[in-house]
């Protein structure tokens, strides 16, 4: 299975990288003036239809596809079907000293927790029952431990519990959630909301790592009844194995974990009852309160993670542009999915992703068809555009994440990202007016404002979808922004835009089929991502970079 990426083609891919060379030029100048190709985008903003877009879709989301879960046979089916629609239009493989040059290929790493346990003295607490880690660990290996307790583990101008403690190398023991006074308010805030040291265990991690810890442990719950409830969506989490990119760096963050009252008091050579106390007295005061607990001098700890590699792929599809061909626009979408689930309930097993992210994946194959055919009879692009769908999107944006770290062409050089992700269906909220024209625009003015206007003028000109901006709000508790590829192209300061439908009842459910697609819709969310980056790659001027929102 390991070899199945190159799907016994490496002579046909090598001899049609040449082919696509060749196919991708034109006998006459390319036309650089910008009127005279905004002049003809329509000719090439027709090619995308509705009828093309279903054929595609009723491949790479058809059973035979298994849900393409990346790594496995139907992700690497869709890999294969989608270079050879780009060997086929006569885009460049642009992959170079690779045996299919329309690959980026990498591994993976498949990992799960093995042994695990915290030994104090002769009691040993058990790894996914008495605790639970969050991330990466450092105990590979059964280590001795020093400990030391922090209060609630907050480092704030208002309150700190790491005044005069050091914790340098050592595992830190302290309680979940935020101090209160004795009328009930929360120390931090002075009122009854807590804030984000109470809300997300990530600004404890934080603390510790600036501290110079080694590990921090949350003590969640007063007795073991509540933790295990408490704990469950973590439990249910950390039992699964997961992917993720190669750890080739040292351990930056202190390691996190949650522990039992039982374990955190063993621990600190005390009872549960005694350390749950500690937050009265804290209450009394208003203010930390130096503990009294005794650390436990005899700690050893194993947080054992076996790995396996996963290969997989990112595929591109290359159109070199003709006077600024060193500028380059990527258009992307994700075409994994989860793959097949035995314990689904019903009959259906296979999450056929029709539209997470079959559709975005269909509407590249159509864009880079659309820009190929412009190319051929003369009519640009200007800037070069890089059309990529990426692999292992559900598994935490990790191949637009590799793509970022590894690019084949300069981030520097690279203007903006186009991203399709979920087009064709109707969300909550628009089902209710079965209205299906219109299309969430999340990104666009973060970094450009020229980029927010050029897709505004694209729609008001060709399309005349509704432009909905809901989850474009900083505020906005989805935080989609954050959610698709773009984001690793956002990060690295590269001006995007997200183009999205919105969530629906088979958002991840086997029912996401392509029987549900509205084709039109699709079209329309298609043409306008042409459009605008038909202008993106055609303007005089590289778009600015000119803005910082959240």
């Amino acid at each position: 299975m390991k070899h199945l990426h190159t799907y016994g083609f490496v002579l046909a891919a090598l001899l049609a990288s040449g082919c696509a060379s060749t196919s991708n030029t034109t006998s006459k100048a390319p036309v650089t003036d910008a009127e005279k190709l905004r002049a003809v985008a329509t000719t090439y903003g027709n090619t995308i239809t509705a009828a093309d877009l279903s054929k595609h879709l009723h491949i790479i989301a058809s059973d035979e596809y298994e849900g393409r879960n990346t790594g496995e046979k139907g992700q690497k089916m869709a890999a294969e079907y989608i270079a050879r629609e780009f060997r086929e239009d006569g885009l460049i493989g642009p992959v170079k000293n690779s045996s299919n040059p329309y690959y980026q290929a990498f591994d993976l790493e498949r990992s799960q927790w093995g042994e695990g346990h915290i030994l104090v003295g002769g009691k040993k607490f058990q790894m996914l029952q008495d605790f639970f880690v969050l991330g990466s660990s450092p105990y590979q290996t059964e280590q001795a431990t020093e400990i030391v307790f922090a209060g609630y583990g907050i480092d704030d101008a208002k309150y700190s519990d790491y005044a005069n403690v050091d914790v340098t190398g050592k595992m830190v023991v302290v309680l979940a959630g935020e101090p209160k006074d004795s009328k009930g308010n929360f120390l931090i805030s002075g009122t009854t909301k807590a804030s984000d040291w109470g809300n997300d265990y990530r600004a404890k991690r934080n603390a510790a790592t600036k501290r110079g810890a080694k590990s921090v442990l949350i003590v969640t719950g007063t007795n073991a009844a509540e933790f295990n409830t408490q704990t469950q969506r973590y439990k249910s989490f950390a039992s699964r194995p997961s992917l993720g990119l190669k750890n080739t760096r040292t351990q930056e963050s202190a390691a996190s974990m949650f522990v039992s009252p039982a374990a955190g008091a063993a621990l600190l050579s005390t009872t549960p009852e005694k350390l749950i106390a500690y937050g009265n007295e804290v209450a009394k005061a208003g203010k930390p309160v130096a503990a009294t607990f005794t650390p436990a001098k005899d700690v050893k700890v194993l947080t054992a993670r076996v790995t396996t590699l996963v290969p997989t792929e990112n595929v591109l599809g290359f159109i070199e542009g003709s006077d600024k061909k060193d500028e380059v626009i990527v258009v992307t979408a994700h075409y994994d999915h989860v793959g097949m689930e035995e314990d689904a309930p019903g009959d259906d097993k296979i999450f056929n992703g029709a539209n997470d992210d079959g559709s975005g994946t269909v509407a590249v194959i159509e864009l880079a068809e659309a820009f190929a055919q412009a190319k051929k009879a003369g009519y640009g692009p200007r800037r070069s555009i890089l059309f990529m769908t990426v692999t292992a999107e559900e598994k935490g944006l990790l191949g637009s994440e590799y793509y970022s770290n590894n690019p084949i062409f300069p981030l520097e050089n690279t203007v903006a990202n186009v991203n399709i992700d979920m087009i064709g269906r109707m969300d909550f909220d628009y089902e209710k007016q079965n209205d299906s024209n219109y299309i969430y625009v999340i990104g666009a003015d973060k970094l450009s404002s020229e980029l927010h206007t050029i897709n505004e003028e694209a729609n008001q000109k060709y399309v005349n979808l509704k432009l909905d901006y809901k989850y474009n709000d900083e505020n906005d508790p989805n935080r989609f922004y954050y959610r698709s590829d773009h984001y690793n192209f956002a990060k690295h300061g590269i001006p995007i835009i997200f183009y999205f439908n919105g969530v629906h009842a088979d958002y991840h459910k086997p029912g996401d089929e392509v029987d549900k697609i509205l084709f039109d819709s699709a079209e329309k969310v298609a043409r306008l991502a042409f459009y605008t980056t038909w202008e993106l790659a055609n303007r005089d001027n590289r778009i600015v970079v000119d803005s910082n929102k959240k």
